[in-house]
């Protein structure tokens, strides 16, 4: 079992580092500073190494670095303090936590960014070289985008078949460097001499990059080359397939874990079996608003009903308002009787809904008996109020 979370803090500022929610403001805020940061230091090394104007802005690019490196040194003692609070890692001791969290790729990336600062600015002489580490601080973008995490877990999870495109690469690299070898060697000694020399026209022609420094001049040379040319275009499409194939199903699993998590949190949906919640998740879309946005105006159709899985909304009524928050929902009434809505609903918070149509919510309810009656209780209890 997980042991309790004994450090609220503490738990409040890996969700902000860790952007547990989108739409709240501060964590916005902070990743896109973040991400900025990162931006501007990139660029700087890229700028940097234009003597000239290494030259006229030294003053900034230093400004640029002492500021960065203390950013990114807090952001990396914050996030091995907060590590404890990492799912994966709950069941840990804090420092068997911190020193896993510490392990991983992402960790080791975001020391080996600020490690040049270290280095190269606080008396490490001969060590210029080492700055050009600061270009791993472009790969921190990774943690702030999901959709490059994304695409390292798609990577990682086809690790093998890519090995294996890697291996039937080599192998055609091979065949077709010993095959040209035999062809042009006496023709070229120079250029295809041996065969290492030859697996630099079979790289080259197999990469479809074609320098045209190395060619066949003889019939059977050039024939290889041919059908050399022809298998690169199979080597590269190969792991592009792989990779586009992962990367879609990584997505889709993403956002299937999403929506499960949404419509679990709901008491609607509390006494479902994974099946109908598999049901109820195909029948839903999500929409987010803004604090003062308008969910539904009175007097429109109603076309559908709302869950509210984050955020607070309020009904707007002629003699006060209500409000509803999580795992609440609205708009039942209206969609049962087919009538008009009766009150403005309007987004007091950043909230997320999951929107469910009029006849998929009369297909749910019809099929689902404990659907039925928990929306009963709730429709006698408004009822007794006003109509949303």
């Amino acid at each position: 079992m997980p042991r309790e979370r004994a450090h609220p803090a503490r738990h409040r500022i890996y969700e902000i580092l860790e952007r547990s929610s989108a739409d709240e403001p501060i964590i916005r805020a902070v990743h896109v500073f973040l991400v900025l940061l990162i931006i501007v230091n990139v660029i700087a090394v890229v700028w940097e190494s234009v003597p000239s104007q290494r030259q006229n802005f030294w003053a900034l690019f230093i400004g640029i670095e002492i500021f960065s490196a203390t950013i990114f040194t807090v952001e990396y003692a914050i996030r091995l303090w907060c590590a404890p609070e990492h799912p994966p890692l709950r069941h840990l001791k804090p420092w068997r936590a911190r020193l896993k969290w510490a392990l991983q790729a992402q960790s080791i990336i975001d020391v080996l960014s600020i490690l040049p600062f270290y280095f190269a600015y606080l008396g490490a002489e001969g060590l210029q070289a080492f700055l050009l580490l600061r270009l791993f601080r472009f790969f921190k973008l990774a943690r702030y985008s999901p959709g490059l995490t994304s695409l390292m877990e798609a990577i990682y999870s086809e690790r093998r078949a890519l090995i294996a495109c890697g291996v039937i690469l080599l192998g055609t690299v091979l065949l077709a460097a010993s095959a040209m070898n035999l062809a042009e060697r006496t023709a070229q000694p120079d250029k295809f001499g041996t065969i290492p020399d030859a697996m630099y026209w079979a790289i080259v022609t197999l990469t479809t990059v074609g320098y045209g420094d190395v060619v066949p001049i003889t019939p059977l040379g050039r024939f290889i080359a041919g059908l050399t040319a022809v298998a690169g275009l199979v080597m590269l499409a190969l792991p592009v397939g792989i990779v586009a194939s992962a990367f879609s199903r990584e997505i889709h699993r993403h956002d299937f874990v999403i929506t499960w998590s949404m419509v679990t949190r709901v008491p609607l949906f509390a006494d479902l079996s994974p099946d109908e919640v598999g049901t109820v998740m195909h029948s839903l879309q999500s929409q987010s608003f803004g604090p003062g946005e308008m969910v539904v105006r009175k007097g429109e159709r109603a076309h559908s009903m709302y869950l509210i899985a984050a955020g607070e909304v309020e009904a707007l009524f002629p003699d006060g308002a209500i409000r509803l928050g999580v795992g609440d929902f609205f708009g039942e009434l209206s969609v049962i009787r087919h009538v008009r809505r009766a009150v403005t609903v309007r987004a007091v918070t950043h909230c997320r809904l999951l929107v469910l149509d009029a006849d998929d919510f009369h297909q749910l309810v019809a099929a689902n008996p404990s659907m039925a009656e928990h929306v009963d209780e709730v429709v006698r209890a408004r009822e007794s109020r006003r109509a949303i």
